[in-house]
Formats: C-alpha cells, structure tokens, sequence
C-alpha cells in the first residue's frame, strides 16, 4: 500500500484513517468459499468509488479439488488506485486467507510488511497438516515480517446467523461475505450499494439474503469495534476521463463488441460454438442478446461449432465461433474450409496454457504460431490480439469490419488473463463508431463467384437463392473466376497467390507503430495481454534513467508495414512474452534481426518486476 500525504483521524472510533495511493488485495481460499464472488463484489464497490483498478481471478482446475489443499486454492487478486493502473498488482499488500492452504499458496507473493487476515477457525490439525504445514504458522513466528490479524471468521459468522434457520453447511456458506463486510469497513466503502446487490441477487430468496446482508454487517461491524484494528483506510478517486464507465471482464467486452459490430454492419450475428474454459462466458453472454439480432447455436462440439458458423456467414450473417487451444485444433481443417470459400467469419481463441488439456484455467500466449500457421496447405489468414479486458471490445469490432470488408476469416486472440480479468471500460459515446455495412451482391450481370474487388481482392458476397446469382461452394479448390471445381496446376498456383495477397493487402489498414518513449536504446516488444505489465515496467525504467521504449502489436498477421524500420532504430530489441519465444521467431525470421527474449511460461501473467528485472541489465549494458 502505498501512503501519500495526509491523514485525519475519527474522533470517534479513535482510529486513523490513513489515505492511500494504490492498494492491492488478494482474497483466497477453497474453491467453494466463494473467493470469486467476494472479489468480484470488492471490485464493483472499488468502480463505484471512481477508482482505476484491474483484477485477476485465479483458480483450480478441478471442479472441487480436494477440500484444504494447496491443489484446490481458488483466488481473486485486485488493485484499485487512485491514478491509472496497468495490471492486477505484482504484490498483495493485504492477503485474505480463508486457511491455511491459502496462506500456504500465496504467502510468498505477499509484500514484506503486508497485512494477513486469517480466518482463525480453519486453522484446525486437521487443515494446518492438509496443507503440508507441520505447526501451526499463526503460532510458530513464520509471519513475523507480516502484521497478521488471526480472527475466527467462521465462527463469527455461525454467532451472527445462529437465530436463522440455516444449516451449519449454509450457515458457513456466508463466511466469504463476513470478510467482505470487513473489508469494507477496512477501506471505508458504504455498505448500502451491497445491500441492495445481496437483496437484488437473492430477491427469489428472501432468507438467503436475509443471511447474507446479516454476515456482512456483522463483519462490517466487527471492523468498527472490535480493538484489533487500529485504523482503516481511504483511497481517493482517481481522474479519469468523464463518462459512462462499467467494470468489464475481456470475455463480456468481446461478446459486447461483436454484438456492436453486427449493429455496426447492418446484419444478424450467428454464434456457433462449444463450451471450453476458459472461452465459454463468450457464448453465455452472448446468449444474453437474442433481442438484438443474437442467434447462438451450442454445438455438439468444436467442429460442429465453426461449421455451423461457416453456415451462418455463407447464409449472410456476421459470424463467430469461440474456443481455447485445444478447440482451435479441432477446428483447423474448418479453418482451411472458411479460407478457400472466402467467407467473413470471426474466431476468438482465447489462449490458456497447453499442449492437450494443459492448464484449462491458466493463461498463456502459446497459440501464435496457431494462429498463424495452424493449418494445412497455404491458408493464410488476418490475426489480431487485444491487449487488455476492454481493448477485447474494440478488437471484436476490428476483426469483424476487417472479416466483412476482405472477405475472409479473421483470428482475434485474447488469453485467461484478460478474458477473466476486468478494468473499468468507458462506453463509447453515441455516433463515435463508424459504420461499415455490409453490401451484399443482388445484381446477375457479369456476375462470376470469384470475380474480385481491385483495392481489396475481396469476392463478392451473396445470400443464397439470390435469383440468378446461383454458384458452387465447397472445399475443393475454386476456379480462378467462376468458382467451379477446378484441378488445374495453374490455376491452384494462382490463387494460392491472390489467397496470400488479399491478406497482405490488409496492410493498409494498421496505423503507424506507436512509439512509447525515447527511441536510439532498448525497446520492448509485447503483444496481446502483456501490454499492462510491459507499459509499466517502461515508465518504471525510464524513471530510473534508463533509454527504454515500449511497442506493442495488435496486428500479428500482417505485420505493420513500418515495423521492421521501427526496430532498427534502436540498439536491443526484446520481445516479451508468456510463451518460449514465438513472436521471437517471427521477429528473426521477418526481419533478420536478433533479439533478446524476456519468458515466462507458468500459468501467471507478467508481475511489472519480471519485465524491470529482466530488462534492466540489458538496458545498463548499452
């Protein structure tokens, strides 16, 4: 936490409000405490007191892992700030433990001085052993560098409902909200908005709600009176540019923007898809729109999915199908089909760490070369990346103008990290998104399938049963012109060619690379969800005198056309990403340079001082 000047102090409670600058909290517990839940809520009481925040849910694979265990840790990780915030926070400054194989899995992550509230109660034999601890660490002296706060949660939780008529088992389902009524108190948030979320939540169930307002007032309470806590804290709104502002996860904006970009070319969308972690809140939300033109098809599985899609966009409609990794295996031979057939599709991958089944909840950037040569034959297609929860909006809206305009399929990618993320998303003001309606061709004259746009080499697009524009589809290779079947050598070579160029043509399209910072020394060079931590580790360098610049890619296929001159303006160029290397062997391949990597491949986003510290030596070697 970070202090800045001032403080005042409550006359009547006695204590210290101290006012903040950045805070970060981590909330952490089993799978079933509902640490999800409590985070979430924190961060909306976060937005509505005007602070810039970003967060990162982190949890098990597993459905229900084995209860107290290290393997089954569910967590929630927010930073909220009173300037603008970039990631979710390298360090927690308070970790909420809810036992003791919570404490055991993020003590390490935690801020030397930080601040431990432990539930007490979970600290039984039984737990302390589960965990693999072998004394109990509140007694032991193990957390003798941190302020530690042992309250027994779950049995103040039992003492406040015990007049209820739950069970114990329901009775401890509301532990999450005792915690989170201190942590209101702690940071001095008003407890009336949560009231009314619990109420509205639970408005089916009036004594579920009922409970659930009473822990949370008493958890509240408990802050206000009991003499544990000798002060709470404050952290001032941040200034931000004056809007209508909601707290968005990069999933709901990517389902937001394709609904936006249907609106925006004049056409239904068509969502064909499979569930998979973690790409399914796509569709979920998605299923929300039908009032808009939304029609969703949860398919069978992976390849029915894109197939249906391919069938939505031959149909005329503005096409998706969402998935991870391991889906976009299975859809590559449907890839190759949407290529050939030169149809305006969108896929979103949104990347979690691999290969197989891999790390289903864990983010990754494993899945460039995917995107960019997962296919057989010459099936080159237009990818784009976004680069934080709400970018994932306007990067739907790009693919999709890009998919219509070209007439072609178009990869977006995102990743765990920003999919399940969020940040405060402004909403775009009336009339600031351009339009691009889709033209579709109605007129037989001269008409030949694969006659072609000049500026864009795209073929034109046509509904099916139009009168007399009737033609072949299918996946054998087209004639140059007419789109008949054709075998021809020749002719294979030539469209082979125009396939690639129409791709290449998109060139035109990608604005000037941004430069951040001063040029002639080190760059880093990020993509997709690193932007966050790689934008600060920047400013932090540069603070401390060093001649470092950030560029980061949207466009990963094509390439911006001035990248390779951008990257020889400087002496080191370092590529940084959560994979081996892949943008890496792009970037040598492309442009014959060398460059140096900064990797991570653990299922966790950057921390800012992964970057600083691998950045800095280089940038001092200079």
């Amino acid at each position: 936490m970070q202090q800045i000047e001032g403080h005042e102090t409550d006359a009547k409670r006695k204590r210290t409000v101290h006012e903040l600058e950045t805070v970060v909290i981590r909330f952490s517990g089993d799978s079933g405490d509902g640490m999800q839940l409590t985070g979430g809520e924190f961060t909306k009481a976060s937005a509505l007191a005007g602070n810039d925040l970003s967060t990162f849910p982190d949890y098990p694979s597993e459905i229900r892992a084995p209860s107290g265990t290290v393997a089954g840790v569910s967590g929630f990780q927010v930073q909220f700030s009173s300037h603008r915030v970039y990631t979710p926070g390298d360090e927690p400054d308070v970790l909420v433990a809810f036992n003791p194989a919570a404490l055991k899995a993020n003590l390490a992550d935690v801020k030397r001085g930080g601040t431990l509230i432990l539930n007490e109660s979970a600290f039984t034999p039984q737990n302390i052993q589960r965990a693999g601890y072998t004394t109990n660490p509140i007694e032991d002296g193990a957390l003798q560098n941190y302020r530690v706060y042992s309250v027994p949660v779950s049995r103040l939780t039992q003492l406040a409902l015990a007049d209820t008529q739950l069970s114990v088992k329901e009775i401890l389902r509301s532990t999450n909200m005792w915690a989170l009524g201190l942590m209101f108190w702690m940071f001095s948030r008003p407890i009336e908005v949560e009231i009314t979320a619990i109420n509205k939540k639970f408005a089916k169930k009036p004594h579920i709600a009922d409970a659930n307002i009473k822990a949370f007032k008493a958890g509240y309470n408990y802050g206000e009176t009991a003499e544990l806590f000798d002060a709470n804290y404050t952290v001032p709104a941040a200034r931000i540019r004056p809007g209508t502002y909601r707290n968005i996860t990069g999933n709901a904006a990517t389902a937001i923007g394709m609904v936006t970009a249907a609106k925006l070319a004049e056409l239904p969308l068509f969502v064909g898809s499979y569930p998979i972690t973690p790409a399914t809140d796509i569709l979920q939300e998605l299923a929300h729109h039908k009032h808009h033109g939304v029609v969703t098809h949860q398919a069978e599985d992976e390849i029915a999915g894109i197939c249906s899609a391919i069938g939505g966009a031959y149909g005329g409609s503005l096409a998706m199908t969402n998935t991870s990794g391991p889906g976009m295996a299975l859809k590559s031979e449907a890839l190759g089909l949407a290529v050939i057939l030169e149809i305006p599709l969108v896929i979103v991958n949104v990347q979690r760490g691999g290969p197989s089944t891999g790390l289903p909840t864990k983010t990754e950037q494993s899945d460039l070369f995917q995107a960019l040569y997962g296919r057989h034959g010459e099936a080159p297609m237009p990818v784009i990346a976004a680069r934080s929860p709400g970018d994932c909006f306007h990067a739907a809206i790009e693919a999709s103008r890009i998919a219509i305009k070209y007439m072609t399929p178009v990869i977006l990618l995102t990743d765990g990290f920003i999919a399940n993320g969020s940040e405060p998303w402004r909403l775009p003001e009336p009339g600031t998104l351009t339009p691009f309606p889709a033209k579709f061709r109605t007129d037989p004259q001269d008409f030949a399938a694969y006659r072609r746009d000049p500026e864009t080499l795209a073929r034109d697009w046509v509904k099916p049963g139009t009168p007399g524009l009737e033609h072949r589809i299918g996946g054998l290779e087209k004639h140059v012109l007419t789109g008949e079947v054709s075998y021809d050598p020749q002719n294979h070579e030539k469209m082979s060619h125009l396939r690639a160029e129409k791709v290449a043509k998109i060139v035109a399209e990608i604005p000037p690379t941004h430069v951040e910072g001063p040029e002639g020394g080190l760059l880093l060079l990020s993509w997709g969800g690193t932007w966050g931590a790689v934008a600060q580790a920047q400013k932090q360098l540069a603070t401390e005198g060093k001649r470092v610049a950030h560029v980061h890619l949207r466009w990963m296929n094509p390439l911006p056309p001035d990248l390779g001159a951008v990257l020889k303006r400087f002496k080191k160029v370092v590529v940084c990403e959560l994979n081996l290397g892949q943008l890496s062997h792009v970037v040598r391949a492309e442009y014959l340079l060398h460059v140096e990597q900064i990797n991570k491949i653990q299922g966790k986003p950057f921390k800012v001082s992964d970057v600083v510290e691998g950045a800095r030596p280089l940038a001092e070697s200079l």
